[in-house]
């Protein structure tokens, strides 16, 4: 069965900016979609921060298996309760691959548990990524180091958790390093960071980006969901696993529900 990916653009930019609206004229979600098409194991819809509920409704995301995220100029407009709502599936298996900007986004934070802040400079300098992991699914198929000829500048330190993994390290021209692939594990779900992707830059054209995003995604894949670890059961005495005899006060009686 194919992997059921929603690719989610805040689509501002593209409607504000002649530079951006020429790079990715049919948006710049439209164009990542685009990249993932070439790989069979994968079926992809788009979605945008206008859109009802941004797209992220509760049927739309439990028919989705990986999660895409691209957002910039607009994180503050996108409704807390449809980021508790991502988060919500994210623990539950659905993958999220989290592009450029999204580090400051509400969704990354709020499973980062961090500021996700950075350094950065827009000066359409080289950008060569080297692969840190080789062995890694998302690594699969690339050379040793791949360059984007323009790109912003993201520097450290990059104020995230510990990864689970660094696949790739950026080099920029004015000399910054940047930890720019970075997976982690939240709940069930599998979660990537992927650094490269300024709107003013044709980015996703590159057709490296394209097999990054395309193995990010089959990676983040998870083929069983667990929504029992959104619950905490009370579990009465009489069904412990050995016997024991119930003392001491208590404030939950029987199969109350406790306290979220």
């Amino acid at each position: 069965m194919p992997i059921r990916t929603l690719v989610w653009g805040e689509n501002v930019h593209e409607q504000k900016n002649k530079i951006v609206a020429d790079n990715y004229p049919e948006g710049m979600h439209n164009q990542i979609a685009k990249l993932l098409a070439s790989d069979s194991n994968i079926v992809a819809k788009t979605t945008t921060l206008q859109e009802p509920e941004h797209g992220c409704t509760v049927e739309a995301l439990a028919e989705t298996d990986v999660l895409i995220w691209w957002g910039h100029a607009a994180h503050g407009d996108v409704a807390d309760e449809i980021v508790e709502r991502i988060a919500q599936r994210v623990w539950q298996g659905m993958g999220l691959i989290v592009l450029h900007s999204g580090h400051f986004s509400k969704i990354f934070k709020r499973l980062m548990g961090s500021p996700c802040a950075l350094h950065w400079r827009e000066a359409g300098e080289r950008e060569r990524l080297w692969v840190t992991s080789p062995g890694h699914p998302i690594a699969k198929g690339l050379p040793a180091f791949f360059e984007l000829e323009m790109e912003e500048m993201y520097g450290e330190p990059f104020s995230v958790p510990e990864p689970l993994e660094t696949v790739f390290v950026s080099w920029f021209q004015g000399g910054e390093v940047f930890r720019s692939g970075l997976t982690y594990r939240r709940g069930a779900g599998n979660i990537f960071y992927f650094r490269p992707g300024h709107e003013t830059y044709p980015t996703y054209h590159d057709d490296t980006v394209g097999l990054v995003l395309r193995n990010a995604v089959n990676w983040a894949y998870n083929a069983s969901q667990h929504p029992e670890l959104l619950d905490a059961p009370n579990t009465p005495v009489d069904e412990a696993l050995e016997p024991i005899e119930e003392r001491g006060p208590k404030l939950h009686h029987g199969r109350q529900e406790g306290f979220k």
